[in-house]
């Protein structure tokens, strides 16, 4: 595993660097619907206002999620709301696994599972949610992020290797070599950041499509603003801008 990037080198007032916009597509890689619309969303916003093309993965329907659903009721619930947010924010190819929500395991099949969908979709950066066992701010990590995040990892060099699972060319995926880097959102020390100042709206938007999810949290729980205002505001002070998405990036 290579160190985060370095590169660009971070300015004098040691405000987090910007992530380079050198790529053309990406892959958002994550457990569960929701995950994506804490923070990461709103740098999907900036990316689709740019034309660059983003497709979602998640391993699981979350249908564990709601404690008072069912989980055969709540998987298409969730599933739902999942693709209304992605649409928010202009992303229309939304992938689900059949990963079983709340003990999602590291391992072969989790990589190869990933790696079919980046065969298929191609990017050059895919994105997901921390490994860390802590988020930015200190909140203790779940067990399916760090499994998915970890997989992730390692699926973006497997599709470049056409004889690790070779089923996958049965079905015509020829091996795609062309993943650069993994971007973590939300991580305990952040490398790069991105400006989504503008996008704050749509991915607040994003996030209240989550509407069961959310209304089962209770009505203590924050709103979609106050949550996101603090989230994105928080990496918009390590960035020295408004409002940012933080990120850990790895060069591959």
């Amino acid at each position: 595993m290579t160190e985060p990037s370095q590169a660009p080198t971070a300015p004098t007032d040691a405000h987090l660097p910007t992530l380079a916009e050198d790529f053309a597509r990406v892959l958002v890689v994550v457990a569960h619907p929701d995950d994506i619309e804490y923070g990461a969303a709103a740098a999907v916003a900036r990316w689709r206002a740019a034309d660059i093309e983003v497709s979602y993965l998640l391993a699981t329907y979350g249908e564990a999620g709601i404690d008072t659903m069912d989980p055969a009721e709540a998987a298409p619930v969730r599933a739902q709301e999942e693709r209304d947010g992605a649409a928010e924010v202009g992303v229309e190819v939304v992938h689900f696994l059949d990963h079983r929500d709340g003990v999602v395991e590291y391992g072969l099949e989790l990589r190869r599972d990933i790696a079919w969908v980046i065969r298929r979709e191609r990017p050059d950066l895919v994105v997901s949610l921390t490994h860390r066992e802590r988020f930015a701010g200190g909140g203790t990590n779940q067990a399916d992020h760090i499994a998915v995040g970890r997989a992730a990892l390692d699926a973006c060099r497997d599709p470049g290797n056409r004889w690790l699972f070779p089923e996958l060319l049965a079905e015509e995926l020829e091996p795609w070599g062309g993943v650069r880097r993994i971007a973590y959102a939300n991580p305990p020390q952040a490398t790069h950041a991105v400006d989504v100042t503008e996008h704050v709206a749509a991915a607040i938007a994003s996030l209240e499509c989550h509407a069961q999810y959310l209304q089962a949290l209770g009505p203590d729980y924050p709103s979609p603003r106050d949550l996101l205002e603090q989230i994105l505001g928080a990496g918009g002070r390590a960035a020295g801008l408004p409002y940012a998405v933080t990120f850990e990036v790895f060069e591959l």
